[in-house]
């Protein structure tokens, strides 16, 4: 039987040593996460971006972290989204830190803040301040932490079945509301009443609630909410500001290496980014479908309701202020980035409305 060439003595022994001194290449077995989110399958804005971000993350980790997204109440409800985090259920969450103001009073700052910063003056405090560092402060008690990963931009005033025509006409009327809004709400005489997502339209639907704030026209189109409200109302003085966040336990985040922590890092700040240009885009096509299809009033609330809204705001924003000592620095941090971002904020959304009026007179 032929054999192939026969191999010396010395050159075999220089193979044996040559095999002896490579490394040894072990590759790590990759890590299967799994993410559950406060938003119904595919729900418009923050739906869209749990899905780009898990997109991205197992696009980017070349399959070395492999992530399954979970509809609101496929593993939890949508409020039980920061346990599930915490308690190990699950390694990551995408919700918005509005719903946690009940169990940390400066939650709410992270997401929306009732005449506060809107979502390019919000990042600008969040990671060019040090609006993350006292982020992860206040969640590191529960075991995670939390990033920017989206945002649905200024949110609408909401659905009304009347006309406003004073802070009088809030006095016992059910509002489906929530983060700190709700609180200025209540401040106002109005019942907040906490409603997910998933059942917001059969509420209005039945009259359970008298009106409804959720987000903005694509999303509130989606959901239904002009066929069983008139009166559609702007601004959304109580929620100028739509950020998401991803949650990560801390115990799954310390198991990533430092590359697969700069990825899931840039996918959520890829997504603020997109989703904020995503809402503008599709929000000012759903406005235009909302008055062009259905019998509604797009209105403006009345001075009165704005006016003790922000007097509300101011007394509450003091009221959590002395709620705890980090409580106390996260107001001071945001109100001072509020002072100091203002004044060119102020002037760029006149730049913007005088461009408005530009391009209207130039069509």
């Amino acid at each position: 039987m032929p054999t192939g060439p026969k191999l010396s003595r010395r050159t075999a022994l220089g193979v044996g040593i040559a095999a002896l001194a490579a490394p040894t290449v072990v590759r790590a077995q990759p890590l299967h996460w799994r993410m559950v989110t406060s938003w119904p399958k595919g729900r418009t804005g923050p739906g869209i971006s749990a899905k780009r971000i898990v997109e991205r993350i197992n696009a980017m980790s070349g399959g070395r972290l492999q992530i399954d997204l979970f509809a609101a109440g496929e593993i939890v409800p949508p409020f039980a989204v920061l346990d599930a985090v915490s308690n190990g259920t699950v390694e990551m969450g995408h919700t918005a830190a509005l719903y946690w103001q009940g169990r940390m009073p400066a939650a709410g700052f992270f997401t929306s803040v009732p005449f506060g910063l809107g979502p390019i003056e919000h990042q600008a405090w969040i990671e060019l301040r040090d609006g993350q560092a006292l982020w992860d402060e206040l969640y590191k008690p529960h075991g995670v932490r939390a990033f920017l990963a989206g945002n649905t931009g200024p949110s609408m005033g909401g659905w009304f079945r009347r006309k406003l025509n004073g802070v009088e006409d809030l006095k016992g009327m059910r509002l489906r509301v929530q983060g700190l809004g709700a609180e200025i709400y209540a401040k106002l005489g109005a019942v907040p009443m906490t409603i997910s997502a998933g059942d917001l339209l059969p509420a209005l639907e039945k009259g359970s609630i008298d009106a409804a704030e959720f987000l903005a026209p694509a999303t509130d189109l989606e959901t239904g909410l002009p066929k069983y409200a008139s009166f559609y109302y702007a601004p959304g003085f109580n929620k100028p500001n739509g950020a998401s966040e991803l949650l990560i336990s801390l115990s799954a985040w310390d198991r990533l290496s430092p590359d697969l922590r700069s990825i899931v890092i840039e996918a959520c700040r890829a997504e603020h980014t997109l989703g904020l240009a995503d809402a503008y885009q599709t929000n000012a096509a759903a406005l235009t479908e909302i008055l062009s299809r259905y019998p509604v009033r797009l209105e403006a609330f009345p001075r009165s309701i704005i006016d003790a809204a922000q007097m509300a705001s101011v007394q509450l924003l003091t009221e959590i202020a002395s709620t705890s000592p980090l409580a106390g620095q996260i107001v001071e941090s945001y109100r001072s980035a509020q002072r100091d971002l203002r004044g060119w904020s102020a002037l760029a959304a006149d730049m913007s409305r005088a461009n408005t009026r530009a391009a209207s007179v130039a069509q």
